[in-house]
């Protein structure tokens, strides 16, 4: 289940990094690029909380930048507070993502209702 779930999040950032690629100068991307990366490529390469500090991190430096964040980071930050048990923040993420990017609407309220039924089993 785990591993189904990081390669839906890889392949959908992926493809939303990827009509971003030609705007390199609009985003500020940070580790972000590298985090997905690895991610895919190495599984467990960087534990959640490394990879929370460095998107959380690249987030502050966007705004001191005056640059948006690339389509996908809240998702990903979203995502691994989840598998931290951190579901008020990962609402909070996963919220952001689909005010600053409204076509990913979908994607979330499909991740936000699947981690709602994991809630629901757990009890």
């Amino acid at each position: 289940m785990m591993k189904t779930a990081w390669a839906a999040l890889a392949a959908v950032s992926f493809v939303l990094s990827a009509g971003c690629a030609t705007n390199k100068d609009i985003y500020y991307w940070g580790e972000y690029e590298h985090l997905l990366q690895d991610a895919y490529m190495k599984p467990g390469a960087a534990d959640t909380g490394t990879q929370i500090e460095k998107l959380t991190a690249d987030i502050q430096k966007a705004a001191a930048a005056g640059k948006k964040v690339p389509p996908g980071i809240y998702a990903h930050l979203g995502f691994l507070y989840a598998l931290e048990g951190k579901d008020s923040q990962s609402k909070a993420a996963f919220k952001q993502e689909q005010d600053l990017y409204p076509e990913s609407r979908t994607l979330i309220e499909g991740m936000l209702k699947r981690a709602g039924q994991n809630e629901e089993k757990k009890l």
